[in-house]
């Protein structure tokens, strides 16, 4: 019994673990989210450089964020949620 409850277990974990990391475009090494800046401190910041936030989630302990930038230009960029910098992503070419 103890030999099959232990793939079973790693299987849990991994399924579980799965969604935070959805998009595999970025990831943040960013801690509780006790610690994280608000969307609306973001928001104001990409506000005041001229882009228009249509849409700010959490994808791989990141903000993700869909706007128009300065241009108005499509964007979906990622950003720390503690220091609210620009996260570069993973390009396939990194794989």
């Amino acid at each position: 019994m103890n030999s099959f409850l232990k793939p079973v277990t790693l299987a849990l974990v991994i399924s579980i673990s799965a969604p935070a990391f959805a998009t595999g475009l970025a990831t943040c090494d960013s801690g509780p989210e006790s610690g994280w800046q608000s969307t609306e401190v973001l928001e104001k910041q990409l506000t005041d450089k001229g882009w228009t936030v249509r849409r700010i989630k959490v994808d791989g302990g990141c903000y993700e964020v869909y706007a128009l930038d300065e241009k108005g230009e499509r964007v979906e960029a990622y950003f720390h949620p503690v220091t609210l910098e620009p996260v570069p992503l993973e390009s396939e070419s990194d794989e």
